[in-house]
């Protein structure tokens, strides 16, 4: 997760709070709660970067659709990102 992108860990944990999810209802999601406007020239190749990294799973929800999922090692990175960041700062 180090070597992520601040945008790229807020997509990933942005699909790990969706049903797989499109990449649209991402953007829209990420769009309404920073307040920018996220461009596609933006969102698909970070998504791209987060499939190739094997932390998130790609699949077609028909011809036009594709729908993102965050996978074990996805998850498992989340976790120990969790982990670490309780470390130095906790909210309980």
């Amino acid at each position: 997760m180090f070597d992520l992108t601040g945008f790229q860990r807020d997509l990933l944990y942005v699909i790990a709070g969706l049903d797989r999810a499109s990449g649209q209802s991402v953007k829209e999601e990420l769009e309404a709660h920073t307040g920018r406007e996220i461009t596609h020239g933006r969102l698909y190749p970070n998504l791209d970067v987060l499939v190739n990294r094997e932390l998130v799973e790609k699949g077609q929800i028909d011809r036009r659709t594709n729908y993102y999922a965050v996978s074990d090692t996805g998850m498992e990175a989340l976790e120990n990102r969790r982990e670490w960041e309780q470390q130095y700062i906790s909210f309980d």
